[in-house]
């Protein structure tokens, strides 16, 4: 599904060029749970922003399903971005004026008004269905400053799972939360892998959970060890 290619990239502070990522290869199958370990500042969210096509590499190529995703322009980018990749921020990014039902339509309700194929009654129905599967139905109409910090966090895997994206990248998602909390969400994104086939890609320094994914990589020095 995924083919990265001796995938680099530096950045360029006032000192001098750092070079974050230094030739990383992978290939990820569809339906995988895959973590991703390493000390802090190894490169792991670069990484995972770069996959998730939220940054772009300095050199090197990502393929999904044989598809070069850099060689698009950046429109065309950002639409393959919105319908084929979810994320999971350490902290959700809810947006705090909005309800939790209204949080998990925006993707949908943003892609609408650039292309009116679907409803917003659809994107509704969608996004109520999602937030009862994963138990945050009767808390819809609370603003996430009324919800826990699972809460808020499942209403955020809600929200990446709206346009229905074939991989989710999940950053430190269980970072933020208490080790009972940490572990039911990461029990959540198990039983998706399982039961829809969502390929997960996740950055976690927990390795208990990371045991539970299909394989675990670990980061030394922007690259695989």
């Amino acid at each position: 599904m995924i083919e990265v290619q001796d995938l680099k990239k530096s950045f360029y502070p006032p000192a001098g060029e750092l070079q974050v990522l230094n030739g990383i290869n992978l290939s990820i199958k569809a339906g995988e749970m895959v973590a991703i370990m390493g000390a802090s500042g190894v490169g792991k969210s670069t990484l995972l922003h770069i996959l998730s096509a939220l940054d772009r590499p300095s050199s090197g190529s990502i393929l999904y399903e044989g598809k070069d995703v850099f060689s698009l322009d950046d429109n065309a980018l950002a639409a393959f971005r919105n319908t084929s990749i979810g994320f999971v921020f350490q902290f959700h990014h809810l947006l705090p004026e909005f309800t939790a039902l209204e949080n998990v339509m925006m993707p949908g309700l943003i892609l609408r008004s650039q292309k009116s194929a679907v409803s917003s009654q659809e994107i509704q129905g969608k996004a109520e269905k999602l937030l009862r599967e994963l138990g945050e139905f009767e808390r819809k109409n609370h603003r996430p400053g009324e919800l826990s910090g699972g809460e808020q966090q499942r209403v955020a895997v809600a929200r990446a799972l709206i346009l229905g994206p074939k991989v989710v990248f999940a950053d430190e998602p269980t970072g933020n939360l208490d080790t009972h909390t940490g572990e039911e969400l990461f029990k959540l994104l198990l039983e998706l892998n399982k039961k829809e086939g969502i390929t997960f890609v996740i950055v976690t320094h927990n390795e208990s959970l990371s045991r539970q994914c299909h394989r675990v990589l670990e980061m030394v020095d922007g690259r695989f060890r």
